[in-house]
């Protein structure tokens, strides 16, 4: 098999959905992987969600994108405060994964979060992310960069644009002109069933509702195949995920 650039959404702690989609797959450490973020809170494998990542990238090509519920489980393991919403929307299985974690184990996710990229850009003008941006010249430019893991103007505006509309029409949102194509989780196409990856305009949205009802889904960039896992809250009958 030769080797693939696959994007993978948004994982929220189901584990064995991953574990799962990996095999489906069939990857080798021939495939470069890019994360596309939102690795915890949903499921009860936060912990050991991480820990499986952070053994992979030892032996796979792995890009890992900073999503939004990273960056609040980091700002909880640094600062020790609540943030009740964080706890609302799946903050609070991962605070109890955490709980029984080492004190070794806590320093060496930390780090991985602190490391985080905010996004991916390859040699073909592909730009990878997990929500958007909203500056009109770019990633480049914005001043913001909480946007590029929080937004979700980008996948709001390529969803509302006329189809026939071609990228040369003065019309064409210059936003989406600055890039071949973007790949982005953060905004779940269904939180209620199945689902596959979504294309609108030239941004492709990975995100299947993994945290919710939905599979957890990959992408293989260049050939546009997709893979899945079983439903995630299949893997995790006693949990509510965030459903």
């Amino acid at each position: 098999m030769s080797s693939r650039i696959l994007a993978i959404g948004d994982i929220h702690s189901g584990l064995n959905a991953l574990k799962q989609l990996l095999q489906k797959a069939e990857v080798t450490t021939k495939d470069k992987l890019i994360f596309l973020g939102d690795y915890v809170d949903g499921w009860s494998q936060a912990v050991e969600t991480v820990d499986f990542l952070l053994n992979l990238k030892t032996t796979h090509n792995c890009v890992f994108l900073r999503g939004n519920h990273d960056e609040l489980c980091y700002d909880w393991l640094r600062d020790g405060e609540d943030n009740p919403l964080w706890l609302q929307h799946g903050g609070r299985a991962t605070m109890a994964s955490y709980e029984q974690a080492s004190k070794k184990t806590i320093e060496a996710h930390m780090y991985f979060y602190e490391n985080l990229e905010n996004y991916y850009l390859d040699s073909e003008n592909r730009l990878f992310l997990h929500a958007g941006f909203t500056n009109l010249k770019g990633i480049d430019h914005e001043y913001f960069k909480k946007t590029f893991y929080w937004d979700r103007t980008l996948w709001e505006l390529a969803r509302s644009l006329n189809p026939a509309l071609s990228k040369t029409d003065a019309y064409y949102p210059q936003r989406l002109r600055n890039y071949e194509e973007i790949y982005i989780g953060h905004t779940p196409i269904s939180k209620t069933g199945l689902a596959v990856p979504e294309r609108a305009a030239n941004v492709w949205n990975i995100d299947t509702g993994a945290a919710f009802k939905g599979p957890l889904s990959m992408i293989d960039v260049i050939t546009k195949e997709v893979y899945q896992s079983n439903p995630v809250y299949t893997f995790y009958p006693q949990e509510n995920g965030r459903n």
